[in-house]
């Protein structure tokens, strides 16, 4: 398996995806002008993981700022990982927030979607 890499930028997030131990990390600001478009290769990476998945996936959500299409598409995103977790693997959340909006906006999606989240107070 591979690894994927999408460096950050001042409106995109930093992305990387280990495939091959189950670890993936989006962190940073995501406001990209087309949300589809930034995610898509990554929707590709995320299918390929899915037809072999590892037996625990860890995800570390770090946003400082995402828009409401980039939240759609998070949702969307999150809801993928419950099909392979209710396939006996094991999927866990570390949302990472600054302020109490970041918190919320993770304690809404703990509430949407049935996957064990940990919430980290970060200073990044």
């Amino acid at each position: 398996m591979e690894k994927y890499s999408i460096s950050g930028t001042a409106k995109t997030p930093s992305i990387y995806f280990d495939l091959g131990v189950g670890f993936l990390e989006i962190k940073g600001r995501s406001t990209p002008e087309n949300s589809y478009e930034f995610y898509q290769p990554l929707q590709s990476t995320l299918t390929e993981y899915f037809q072999r998945p590892r037996p625990l996936t860890k995800i570390s959500l770090n946003f400082d700022y995402f828009s409401t299409s980039s939240s759609k598409w998070l949702l969307e995103f999150l809801r993928k990982f419950e099909k392979i977790q209710e396939k006996e693997n094991l999927v866990n959340v570390d949302w990472h927030y600054q302020d109490d909006d970041i918190l919320e906006a993770g304690q809404d999606y703990q509430e949407m979607v049935k996957l064990p989240f940990n919430m980290i107070l970060s200073n990044c």
